[in-house]
């Protein structure tokens, strides 16, 4: 493919990836004004941007092999915008619960993450995203170097916080949490190279 094409196309894999990760938070502004969201609008709430958040963090693991794969290395520079979405999505998401849910009543948060162990896990899972997006600044990644491979090795244990998150949380049925699970699993296992680098190895 020409410099050009390549260009081109890996330009519009970015407008691609910011319109998936925004639009559907745009029809949240039409459906929420019309109570679309069902009979328990804030738990609905509350699981659509989570389950945003998990989706766009699988799609951020699987962006590597995938370039790999096809070998076009122009597709990892995807990680970074999405990795930054799915970090809003869960923000979003926690900032509903807090808000909505818990109404801004700072003092049952220490309670609610000490009954809650699923709760815990996702606030763990959000710190380490956090660490993340605010390393994903190309002034800190050159500042920090290779411990930047390093640090952003934590996205690992981050996805399998949030699967488990999500099967903790729900109150019936388990067959779709274990979907993402196994998910999940997959890619780790397709991205075991970078999760166990040689110098790791026994």
């Amino acid at each position: 493919m020409a410099g050009a094409g390549r260009l081109a196309l890996v330009r519009g894999l970015h407008v691609a990836a910011h319109l998936g990760a925004f639009l559907p938070l745009a029809w949240l502004v039409v459906v929420v004004p019309r109570g679309a969201l069902g009979g328990d609008p804030v738990e609905e709430l509350i699981h659509y941007l989570g389950m945003g958040a998990l989706r766009l963090l699988l799609l951020t693991l699987l962006v590597s092999p995938l370039a790999k794969g096809l070998g076009f290395g122009p597709l990892l520079r995807l990680r970074r915008p999405l990795g930054l979405w799915c970090f809003v999505w869960g923000c979003l998401h926690f900032a509903t619960w807090l808000g909505l849910d818990l109404v801004f009543a700072w003092g049952l948060i220490g309670a609610e993450l000490v009954e809650r162990t699923y709760i815990l896990l996702g606030f763990t899972a959000l710190v380490i995203l956090a660490a993340l997006a605010v390393t994903s600044l190309p002034a800190l990644v050159r500042r920090l170097g290779r411990r930047w491979k390093s640090l952003h090795r934590l996205i690992y244990p981050a996805v399998l916080l949030v699967c488990v998150h999500f099967w903790w949380s729900v109150k019936s049925g388990w067959i779709e949490p274990a979907i993402y699970l196994a998910i999940a699993l997959a890619l780790l296992w397709w991205r075991r190279g970078a999760l166990w680098p040689p110098g790791m190895r026994g």
